[in-house]
């Protein structure tokens, strides 16, 4: 069942903008995070939920998108993000969360997969303008980025060949992914 929700976990980058996620599944995805292992048991991040429409539009000039895909700007009008969490590490806890971030991303992208939908995680991003449009305050530092929906493409996981990892798109808009094989993993 695991394996199943991994395999569906893709970095999704196009969305069915119109289908929209209720303010209550996203305050259930960011849920999931306390059940999460927490570096020193701080648990110091925390979560901006962005659903409505008019925020979403002022959030996503913000962004940037899929850097192997140098002709591609992000998503057009109609593919792009239904909602966003906004993974925030509250600095008047700890100055550093350790690993918790990329713990927690993954717990609510399992999350949104378990649910029918998808994300990606996003690290590219304006952080003054973006925390200006949040309007965050000085100890809430912006980690991550969560764009969530309905996907609207194709992920491919491909065998990795010649240790070429970047992404690609094929002209039918299907997104390949090379995965490296298990024996390049493992260390015996």
């Amino acid at each position: 069942m695991l394996k199943e929700l991994l395999l569906k976990n893709r970095s999704y980058r196009r969305f069915v903008q119109d289908v929209r996620i209720s303010r209550e599944e996203l305050t259930e995805l960011v849920g999931l995070t306390r059940y999460c292992a927490s570096g020193r048991n701080a648990q110091a991040l925390k979560y901006k939920v962005v659903a409505d429409v008019d925020l979403c539009d002022k959030v996503f000039p913000n962004l940037a998108w899929a850097g192997y895909l140098k002709d591609w700007d992000g998503p057009e009008e109609g593919e792009r993000p239904a909602a966003y969490l906004i993974q925030l590490l509250d600095t008047s806890i700890v100055e550093n969360c350790l690993c918790d971030d990329g713990i927690q991303a993954q717990a609510i992208l399992l999350g949104a997969v378990e649910k029918g939908y998808g994300g990606c995680i996003i690290k590219a991003f304006k952080n003054e303008s973006l925390r200006e449009v949040l309007q965050l305050p000085e100890h809430l530092k912006i980690m991550y980025v969560i764009a969530l929906g309905k996907p609207k493409e194709t992920v491919v996981l491909e065998e990795m060949k010649d240790g070429d990892y970047k992404y690609w798109r094929e002209t039918d808009g299907s997104h390949h992914v090379p995965k490296r094989a298990l024996e390049e993993l493992v260390i015996l």
